[in-house]
């Protein structure tokens, strides 16, 4: 080998299998990398950076001593998933979200579900992301959640399971595209021979999924990004999003309410509104209907989509949804709705508001994962196994004193993947988060964002805590797997 590779750990391998042996769908891969030298991919992932510095791809971490935006970490080796694996994939996040959506269809209906006792009545109601102004609204082809980005997670036995669910204002998705970009310049050979499946299509899909939820009154509805502004830790990808889709990038203070009508300022005059893609909390998009002290949103706005005038995408009151609460019966969610068993499994999951799990976790906590139900991006969580026994004894108080607003889960082993560091390849633990669109129809884009814990041994991959992302292949089916490649 022209370089150093890693032997595997414990965890699942996503190159190699348990006899050492590199995976066939890898094949390629490997063969590449052997080719290379580890100052010819030191070489490469300078580039790489340098090209995502001049594009401006960043995020920002609230916070931060230094300067707050950043280029987001990113490796230039694929993760590879054969075609087999991502059927099942599709498959699985297919039925989930038709679940989700039926669910909350439900919930801010008939309630149905509730009265049959499959949820605990006060989970849901009682939920700080449960909008009871979404009770009775219309919205068309029950599609609540049109952007999912649903986290998955590969476990020791090799099965992917479900992490949890995002369905609020989901982000990285331009990190994927981004990421696929670089990729496909850094390994130009390898991604020809290996027949990758294309993800450059998501802009139009999203389009396509955004003017469908206006076209029963309109053919050609006009669709804006409305985002909190540049301070904004995602604010590189509202912009990237507007640009791609052709569609323009507005703010709160650019909207206009009249006669329940929403209307946008160009250099023309007013522009009627049709649908928004909203990358705004529900707390803040309209301060006459939630927070009162937010300037990000524009007060009437709630009117004028109760009034059917404008459609707000992700619908309000999604978030109850993805609650990691709820999470828990998403299984019992798809058997009631659907009558079928989840093709994607959770993680066992334990409720801190049951007396007797709360007692479980309090006795666990050094091996179990503690999360806020409510948080998101890596916050409000304790990693058990890899916490002080101050930051344990700190949770086990919290826990005490408010245990309906904590979930545990055991520590799972994430799988891991190669990564370039420091000039060598080495294993990283990795997740997986797919993009889902839900309109008129549902459609899983064939790729996703691989997050990457870029410290050794640790499982968070969070951006904002520290980690990174790569390119994530989707073989085609019937792939030949081994071969010659050109560089």
């Amino acid at each position: 080998m022209a370089q150093p590779f890693y032997t595997p750990g414990a965890a699942f391998d996503e190159m190699y299998g348990h006899d050492g042996g590199v995976r066939d769908h890898y094949g390629v891969m490997h063969e590449r990398l052997t080719s290379l030298s580890g100052e010819d991919l030191s070489a490469r992932q300078t580039t790489l950076e340098r090209s995502f510095l001049l594009q401006g791809i960043t995020f920002t971490v609230y916070g931060a001593e230094a300067a707050t935006e950043r280029i987001i970490p990113t490796d230039l080796i694929p993760r590879i998933i054969p075609s087999a694996e991502w059927d099942r994939i599709e498959a699985g996040l297919t039925q989930r979200l038709r679940a989700l959506n039926m669910f909350l269809a439900d919930i801010y209906g008939e309630q149905q579900i509730l009265m049959d006792g499959i949820l605990p009545r006060e989970l849901v109601l009682g939920a700080p992301s449960y909008r009871r102004e979404m009770q009775h609204l219309y919205v068309p082809h029950k599609a609540y959640a049109n952007v999912c980005g649903s986290d998955l997670i590969r476990g020791q036995d090799g099965d992917f399971y479900v992490l949890e669910d995002n369905l609020r204002v989901p982000s990285g998705v331009s990190y994927m595209l981004a990421n696929r970009d670089a990729a496909r310049r850094t390994f130009p050979g390898a991604f020809r021979a290996a027949s990758v499946r294309p993800v450059e299509r998501y802009p139009d899909l999203l389009l396509a999924t955004l003017k469908s939820m206006a076209q029963e009154w309109k053919a050609d509805p006009q669709v804006v990004v409305l985002t909190p502004g540049v301070y904004n830790s995602a604010y590189y990808e509202h912009a990237y999003l507007a640009r791609l889709m052709g569609v323009p990038l507005v703010e709160g203070r650019d909207l206009v309410i009249h006669e329940n009508m929403v209307y946008m300022r160009t250099t023309t005059g007013l522009q009627r509104v049709d649908v928004i893609y909203r990358r705004v909390d529900d707390d803040y998009i309209d301060p006459l209907t939630f927070r009162r002290d937010s300037s990000l949103g524009v007060g009437g706005l709630f009117n004028a989509y109760r009034a059917g005038n404008v459609m707000i995408c992700n619908a309000p009151g999604t978030g109850v949804a993805d609650d990691k609460a709820v999470y828990a019966y998403v299984p019992e969610i798809i058997r009631y709705y659907l009558g079928e068993d989840a093709i994607l499994p959770n993680i066992e999951t334990f409720l801190c508001r049951e007396p007797a799990q709360l007692s479980h976790v309090l006795a666990n906590l050094d091996k179990l994962v503690v999360k806020a139900v409510g948080a998101s991006g890596g916050y409000g969580m304790l990693v058990g196994p890899h916490a002080s026994q101050a930051e344990r004894d700190e949770f086990a108080a919290a826990l005490k004193a408010d245990p309906d607003n904590y979930i545990a889960q055991p520590t799972i082993q994430l799988s891991t993947a190669p990564c370039l560091i420091d000039g060598r390849v080495d294993n990283r633990h990795v997740d997986l988060r797919p993009f889902i669109l839900s309109g008129e129809k549902i459609v899983v884009t064939p790729g996703a964002l691989t997050r990457v814990a870029l410290r050794k041994g640790s499982l968070v991959v969070n951006s904002s805590q520290g980690g990174g992302s790569k390119d994530t292949w989707v073989l085609g089916p019937n792939v030949q797997a081994k071969g010659d490649i050109a560089p």
